[in-house]
């Protein structure tokens, strides 16, 4: 999930698989990413700072928090950044949820669910599940909430219609594959590209409500993370009434969710109100009366809110601040696991050839890859982690964060890249520094022009680095920007506010941009299926533009008994099919392996550049009880107390 905050985690294997290490609600947070522009987040403080002076309150009745800046939408299916998903986590239940168990452990457990059973495999490979739904579940307008409304909500996220971000997170389930099918119409658009239509603009997916109180639904194949998605926002209901309203998830009077918590106000840029739901078939559980999310960017402004007592959470801390904060309020400072990974990413459509390069189709794209990957060995991580982000970050080597456990009891990360002598698709250990410096400078020699005197290259085009704007964000880009100077290379730096940039970012708009991803659940796919080509996710634009013509990738599955064997086929005719092929096994070894197989072609283009693996830098009163994250990024506030 995209996460706004610079700061977010580092995982043990034993804390992701199990997640029994989240028990410890004091010491954990989730994750979020950095917010927006410099100006827009002083508007934003400033706002917040005046409706926190006109609200005081007790804070046992009312908790103040700050994760980050407004969010684009609070509407479950389109929502798809980390602090819009915890909003979501309040106002709606789905019918799996993570929580606590007695011990302490982050668990999943039945929500709107009497109990999550096993499925039932038919004949044909899938699996059915049916789910009896809890007596006296309500919206939160007093209306009951019926098995039915699932069936809606989920065909209505999976859509081609809607077009979510997320709605591949559906593409398990049998049915997903015929609502996506297209064929050409024979015409053209207005940029020489066939136009497509649905095969079949009539298809839903396998679930049904045979009564009211019962969903029935249908996955393609065992699903080892299948109650964790039923967990995920996008598979929250809504109601058919209230969204054929475009604007209901924006408006107080027209917000609709079935969680424990309503929306009472949102004051756009600066705070959303949430009050509890009354009407939530556990209401009697939750010990905090009201939530205020404040909306800021500026981590200045967060942490004098926080200082003076008014905020008792915060999700971002400045920069220089942190070697103090440590001292200062070590009871109060918190940094926690989360699971994750902070890095850049090019746009697989940008010519960063030299004019004169001569180079076309397979041959153009193999050299820009060697380049990409030429230039993230520029970048010294370890001076990133130590000294501009400061917060215990660990230097990254592969995308697939740290954490996640592989079939031979390793982390799944420590098996990528298969080199010898390191972890990972670099070697990013600080003796390494000098020697991946030289192996990158020669590689560009190939392509560019060097002069020898200055040892600096001359006709490597101007690049862009696009980036969301805080003090965090800004400190990295301006290090990568002098690392690639060191050489000749001009990097000119863009900062635009966060729900702007991942509306540049998604649409291809960019030459570089700064990224960050946390996992979605407890799997390696969740950092892998966002790449295919129709991903909503899929900011490098793999498979799309001009991409998604070009014939320069390879994969071979036929040692794991699969036929698929390709040269120089496209995106869609190697990775979406490789990731299509994950999805549908059942063998855990073997699925595991082509998750390698998988990472190995993305990160082979060179447009996936980790930076870090994330750590999580928070503020949280100590006093605060009853708080829990998860290293998925979620927080959990309504069982706070005082």
């Amino acid at each position: 999930m995209k996460v706004k905050k610079l700061f977010a985690i580092v995982l043990s294997a034993a804390m992701v698989l199990s997640l029994a290490a989240c028990g410890d609600s004091a010491a954990n947070t989730s994750g979020g990413d950095a917010a927006a522009t410099e100006t827009a987040g002083d508007a934003a403080g400033d706002a917040a700072g005046d409706a926190t002076a006109a609200t005081p309150g007790d804070k046992t009745q009312a908790l103040s928090v700050c994760l980050a800046s407004e969010p684009a939408t609070l509407d479950p299916a389109l929502n798809s950044s980390v602090d819009g998903a915890t909003m979501c986590l309040h106002l709606f239940s789905g019918i799996a949820k993570w929580t606590q168990d007695d011990a302490g452990n982050l668990v999943i457990a039945p929500d709107c669910a009497v109990e999550l059973p096993e499925g039932v495999v038919n004949e044909d490979g899938t699996v059915t599940y049916t789910y009896t739904l809890k007596d006296g579940l309500k919206w939160s307008d007093g209306q009951d909430v019926k098995a039915s409304d699932f069936v809606f909500a989920w065909n209505r996220a999976a859509s081609p219609a809607l077009a979510a971000d997320y709605s591949y997170m559906f593409e398990v389930v049998k049915g997903y594959a015929e609502m996506w099918e297209v064929k050409e119409t024979g015409q053209v658009d207005e940029n020489g590209e066939p136009v497509v239509e649905y095969v079949n603009p009539d298809a839903k997916l396998a679930v049904e409500a045979p009564d009211d109180k019962t969903l029935v639904v249908t996955t393609t194949t065992n699903v080892a993370y299948w109650n964790e998605l039923l967990a995920f926002p996008s598979y929250f209901p809504v109601r058919e009434d209230v969204v054929s309203n475009e604007s209901w998830a924006t408006d107080p009077s027209t917000y609709v969710g079935n969680g424990a918590y309503t929306m009472s106000a949102w004051d756009h840029n600066s705070l959303i109100t949430l009050t509890k739901n009354e009407n939530y078939v556990e209401a009697d559980k939750v010990t905090m009366p009201q939530i205020n999310f404040y909306l800021s960017d500026d981590a200045n402004n967060m942490l004098t809110n926080f200082k003076n007592g008014d905020w008792q959470l915060i999700d971002d801390v400045p920069t220089n601040e942190i070697a103090a904060l440590k001292t200062e309020y070590p009871d109060a400072f918190k940094v926690t696991g989360q699971l994750g990974t902070y890095y850049v990413s090019w746009n697989i459509n940008e010519d960063i050839l030299p004019a004169d390069s001569g180079l076309e189709g397979a041959e153009a794209e193999a050299a820009r890859a060697e380049i990409r990957n030429a230039i993230s060995l520029l970048f010294d991580r370890n001076y990133i982690c130590e000294s501009v982000a400061q917060g215990g970050q660990v230097p990254a080597s592969s995308f697939v964060a740290m954490g996640l456990t592989d079939t031979d009891g390793k982390e799944f990360y420590e098996n990528a890249g298969h080199n010898e002598g390191f972890v990972g698709y670099y070697n990013v250990a600080p003796e390494a520094l000098q020697s991946n410096f030289d192996a990158a400078v020669e590689t560009l020699k190939k392509y560019y022009t060097y002069d020898e005197a200055s040892k600096k290259f001359t006709n490597v085009p101007t690049l862009t680095y696009l980036y969301n704007t805080s003090e965090g964000h800004k400190a990295i880009a301006e290090y990568l920007q002098s690392a690639l100077a060191g050489i000749g290379i001009t990097m000119n730096l863009e900062n635009q506010e966060w729900n702007t940039f991942l509306d540049t970012r998604k649409a291809g708009n960019f030459s570089i941009a700064r990224n960050g991803w946390l996992g979605d659940y407890n799997d390696p796919i969740s950092f892998l299926d966002m790449w295919t080509s129709a991903s909503g996710n899929n900011d490098c634009q793999f498979g799309k533009g001009e991409n998604q013509k070009t014939q320069a990738y390879s994969i071979d599955l036929t040692d794991l008994g699969y036929e698929t064997k390709v040269e120089n086929g496209t995106w869609a005719e190697t990775y979406d099919v490789v990731i299509s092929d994950i999805k549908s096994c059942t063998d855990p070894a073997v699925r595991y392996q082509l998750m390698h197989k998988a990472e190995d072609l993305l990160m082979s283009t060179g447009c996936i550049c980790p930076l870090y693996y994330y750590t999580d830098l928070y503020m949280q009163d100590p006093e605060l009880q009853g708080y829990f994250s998860s290293p998925l990024g979620y927080k959990y506030f309504m069982y706070c107390h005082y």
